[in-house]
Parts: C-alpha cells; sequence; structure tokens
C-alpha cells in the first residue's frame, strides 16, 4: 500500500525545497566534524600522545553523548520548533570543531568532542522534523532517505578532502578552516530557514512544564510503532556505523592482511553503496509502504549472511571479493534505518513527532555503543581475535529480531486505524 495524502498536508514544491536545503545543510556540516576524527585517527593519537583505548573513547564519549540527547533533542524541536534548535545546534558543534583544533590536551579535546556530539545531535531529528513540515506525507520516506544519503556525502568529504588537508596543512589550520563550514550554515539557518509554510502552524501547546515533558515521553512511547521504529533503527544501523567508525581499519588491516590504502577503498565503498540503496529504499518505500519491514529484515538477513561467511572462512584471509560484497552489503545499513522511522512517523501527530524521532534514532546509537565495547573487550580478552570479537554482531542482531517480530502487528494495525480515521475525518470535513 502506498503513502496516502493525509488532510492538511503541507503542499510541498519549490519553497519547501530550499527550506529544506538549509537543515540538510547543517546536518551535511555536523556529519563532516562528526566523522572527521576518523581520518585523523593516528595523527590525534601522536598529538595527544594516546594509546589505542584512550582514542577509542572519543568515539564512545561522542555516541555517548549523541544517545543520551536524542529525548531531550527531540523535546526541544517540538517546543522550540526546528529554527531554533538547528541554531543552537549549528553553534555548539563548530565551537566543538574550533575548540578540538586548538585543543593543546587530550582532556580539553574530548570536552571538545563532547561539546560536537551535542550538537550534532540536534541536527538531524530537526531536519526530519522539517521534512514533515514541508513536505506531503506521501513524500516523507524519500525525504528522510535523502536526508540520511546527505550525511553519508559528509562523510565522503571527511574521507576525500578533510584528509588532504590535515596531510596537506596541518591539524589546527584543516579542522579551524572547517569550523567555517558551521559559521556558513549557521548565518543561513538564522537568515533563511522557516519552521513551516504559511498555514500550517502547529497548535500551541497549553502544557509546559515536567509533566507535560513526562507526558509527551510516555505517550510517544506507548505507540506500537515508535517502539518498532527504535528497534528496527537498532537491529539494522550499527553494523556499518561499528565499522565505519572505528573497528573496520583494524580488521581489514590487522585481520585480512590488507593495506591501509586498500582498506581505506573499502570503507569508502560503504560510503558509497550506502548512497546508491538509500536512493533505491527511498523510492520502493514511498512507492510501496508495505515493503517497509521486508526491506529491514532482508538487509538484517544479508549482512548477518556475510559477516558469518567472511568471520568462518576457511583460509587465512578471506578473499578480496568477499570483502568488496561484505562492504557493499554493509552500505544498506543506513538506509534500512531510516525505515525506523518511517514507522515512527504515522504513528504519532505532528506535535510529537521530534520526541518520537529521538526515541527512534537512540536505537542504532545504542546499538553501535554496545558493540563498539563489546568488540574492544573481546579482542583483548582474546588476544585479538576478530572471529570471536565481531561475533558480538549477532548477539544484537537476535535481540533486534526478536522484538521486531513481536511488535510488527500491533504496530501495523494500529497504523491501519489512523489511517482509515483520518480517511473518515476527511470525508466529513465540509468544504469551505
Amino acid at each position: 500500500m502506498s503513502n496516502a495524502t493525509l488532510p492538511g498536508d503541507p503542499p510541498g514544491g519549490r519553497r519547501a525545497v530550499a527550506v529544506w536545503s538549509i537543515g540538510v545543510g547543517v546536518y551535511f556540516v555536523a556529519v563532516i566534524f562528526r566523522t572527521s576524527l576518523g581520518v585523523a585517527g593516528l595523527d590525534a593519537a601522536d598529538r595527544f600522545h594516546v594509546g589505542a583505548s584512550a582514542l577509542s573513547t572519543f568515539s564512545i564519549l561522542q555516541l555517548l553523548v549523541y544517545a543520551g540527547m536524542q529525548i531531550p533533542v527531540g523535546l526541544l524541536v517540538d517546543r522550540l520548533g526546528t529554527k531554533k534548535v538547528l541554531s543552537i545546534g549549528a553553534v555548539l558543534f563548530t565551537a566543538g570543531q574550533l575548540g578540538f583544533a586548538f585543543s593543546p590536551t587530550y582532556g580539553t579535546a574530548l570536552a571538545s568532542r563532547a561539546l560536537l556530539g551535542c550538537g550534532d545531535a540536534m541536527t538531524f531529528i530537526s531536519v526530519l522534523r522539517l521534512g514533515t513540515r514541508w513536505f506531503p506525507a506521501r513524500r516523507g520516506p524519500m525525504v528522510a532517505q535523502l536526508a540520511g544519503l546527505t550525511g553519508m556525502a559528509g562523510n565522503l568529504v571527511s574521507t576525500l578532502v578533510l584528509a588532504r588537508l590535515l596531510h596537506g596543512i596541518g591539524w589546527t589550520p584543516a579542522f579551524a578552516g572547517s569550523a567555517l563550514a558551521g559559521v556558513v550554515v549557521l548565518i543561513l539557518t538564522l537568515l533563511f530557514l522557516e519552521d513551516h509554510p504559511d498555514g500550517h502552524e502547529p497548535e500551541p501547546s497549553s502544557h509546559q512544564g515536567a509533566v507535560h515533558v513526562r507526558r509527551q515521553i510516555a505517550a510517544a512511547w506507548r505507540e506500537p510503532g515508535t517502539r518498532l521504529g527504535l528497534w528496527v533503527h537498532f537491529t539494522t544501523q550499527f553494523p556499518a556505523m561499528v565499522f565505519l567508525l572505528l573497528w573496520g581499519l583494524p580488521f581489514l588491516v590487522q585481520a585480512q592482511g590488507l593495506s591501509r590504502a586498500t582498506a581505506g577503498e573499502l570503507l569508502t565503498l560503504v560510503v558509497l553503496s550506502n548512497m546508491v540503496i538509500g536512493l533505491v529504499y527511498g523510492q520502493i518505500v514511498a512507492r510501496h509502504h508495505a515493503a517497509r519491514l521486508p526491506l529491514a529484515l532482508g538487509t538484517v538477513g544479508a549482512t548477518a549472511t556475510l559477516w558469518a561467511v567472511t568471520l568462518a572462512y576457511p583460509g587465512e584471509h578471506a578473499p578480496t571479493w568477499l570483502l568488496v560484497v561484505l562492504c557493499a552489503v554493509l552500505g544498506a545499513c543506513g538506509p534500512a534505518s531510516m525505515i525506523g522511522f518511517d514507522f515512527a512517523r504515522p504513528a504519532n501527530p505532528p506535535e510529537r513527532q521530534g520526541t518520537a524521532s529521538g526515541i527512534t534514532n537512540m536505537g542504532g546509537f545504542i546499538a553501535s555503543m554496545t558493540t563498539l565495547f563489546a568488540v574492544g573487550v573481546l579482542l583483548d580478552a582474546t588476544g585479538d581475535d576478530y572471529t570471536v570479537a565481531f561475533s558480538a554482531v549477532f548477539v544484537l542482531q537476535a535481540l533486534g529480531i526478536s522484538q521486531i517480530l513481536r511488535l510488527r502487528g500491533r504496530a501495523v494495525r494500529r497504523e491501519q486505524e489512523r489511517l482509515v480515521a483520518s480517511r473518515v475525518e476527511t470525508v466529513h470535513v465540509p468544504a469551505a
């Protein structure tokens, strides 16, 4: 079943694209800053005189701050609107990137990354909210996938551009210079971004304070679609996130015997695959809403299969073609995680969209943090046995699938009831 046009849908159009593009630009810059450490890991170790465990703390802390901020940010978006939250986020992640450029010690660098993670956490949910305010509901899946694709483009900029700047002009000029992009998107947001089109203002909330916050979170959580969205995001996103953020390069170099250059090319393949598959998934879900769950579960199954074949390969190293296929399939994890928002979105009214998106977005980052930590512990315990360490992936996937199968029936029934009710309401509303 395709998405139906609901009463009161925004019109979309060129103005919607222009406004939404500003918000996406903020998210694009945030992702560049978020992933900048991935190309500067060795330089950071030398600059701050730290080992691998201290270096990994940068990534884990950043994810911890990001995940912990999701529900507060969702509440802020619902209460303050997109423009204010995106502006605050741009100030914070720009200050974090600038602080990282000039940090003289490991402690100050860690604090800068935490500040950056806090600002970064404010961007994606805001962009999702902006899309629902400016585009018709039937465009939601494609708009969300395009936002995710833009984020991966930011990852690509870090890999291809920032890495060259870092090795060409040095640490401080590269990071301080990149911070100027944050200033640019902040100015654009303040001058041109609008929360919603004329005539589509949200109803003002008469409830404020802690009681309203608790009710807002509880109401979003009670919806099975919100919980299903969280578990879809949890189960699909983390394999690629863990691979790109920290453990992919060591696995390919140490366990598979590849050169750093070849390993870097395979990491880039994950990003490129993500961008291509994101467009395909967005089109499929927009036209065939019932394809959401099969796509998500199919991605989990394909990911688990490729990991199992790679880790269990009988030779000393897996063949290059198998690693290429693995990285191409990992590229589907990001687009599949976006499907989680397509379950949470129709389950919640407009005034609760930010909160529901925040709950959903926590899923993948909690799974990523857990796996990052588990892989590190297992590597230390087994003497760098990557086969045992990466088996943690299967445990989290099994947990996520069990929850998806438990919630899917209730979520789909509830969504159908809402759609029928909206159609009945449309029929009974007299024409102006």
